[in-house]
């Protein structure tokens, strides 16, 4: 006979039930422990009545124990609890509905151990580190470029400590050695005045290199964020040196 901690059904009404041939059958197949056939048999004997509470209890128990399906066990307790609410064993089935959830529970949602947990915290915030490492780099780049005399090059930022052909990364820019003082009778370069631009009803990118003098490469150059296609009345852009 299949028992779960010595709970079995006890209401003596219901031995009627456990005479259903198909209820026999099960029974029978319990004890040659062939689990599957008793699964089978049972479910033909709820079909003949679904209200036999003995049926609901011995599918339960070996959902539970037998076929670990945690699932279906709860249902089988909870029908075996509906149609029998004062069986003695009520409150050890309780408890096994209880565990079932937990189990199921476990198989369904999975949750981090601590470690794992704390680990996945420390990745992300090595990576959140990273990010703003390299927004830091771009940021001087953009600072260096900005300041570097026309046509000189200046690097983008990359990955390694220093780029090919030994050339500086924005990380060296702000190390590298400054450029030797002007003699003192030279004459110092007044740095060229920045131009700018209004833009107008009608006017392209193109049109406004030619008005200006300047290729259109250089005029997109110096306004890196503009979109050709996308010019506004009114908008400013900056025009290079000609």
């Amino acid at each position: 006979m299949l028992t779960l901690n010595g709970c079995a059904p006890s209401d003596s009404s219901q031995l009627d039930d456990e005479k259903e041939p198909h209820f026999v059958l099960g029974k029978s197949r319990v004890n040659a422990m062939d689990y599957a056939g008793a699964v089978e048999a049972f479910g033909e004997a709820l079909e003949v009545n679904p209200r036999s509470a003995p049926a609901h209890f011995q599918l339960a128990c070996l959902f539970d124990t037998k076929q670990s399906e945690p699932a279906a066990a709860i249902f089988h307790y909870q029908e075996f609890l509906r149609l029998n609410p004062k069986a003695d064993n009520a409150e050890v089935i309780r408890q096994r509905i209880y565990s079932c959830k937990q189990q199921l529970a476990a198989d369904v949602l999975p949750l981090p151990s601590a470690p794992a947990a704390q680990k996945q915290l420390e990745d992300l915030a090595e990576k959140n580190r990273r990010l703003q490492d390299e927004v830091e780099k771009w940021r001087a780049y953009y600072a260096a470029q900005s300041a570097a005399p026309k046509n000189s090059a200046i690097p983008a930022p990359n990955n390694s400590t220093a780029a090919p052909g030994g050339n500086l990364t924005p990380d060296d820019i702000s190390a590298a050695a400054p450029t030797p003082a002007a003699p003192a009778h030279a004459t110092i370069a007044k740095p060229a005045k920045t131009r700018t631009h209004a833009v107008v009803a009608g006017e392209t990118l193109a049109g406004i290199a030619r008005k200006a003098g300047v290729s259109l490469t250089a005029l997109q150059a110096a306004n890196p964020g503009v979109t050709p296609k996308k010019l506004k009345v009114g908008q400013t852009l900056n025009l290079p040196p000609q």
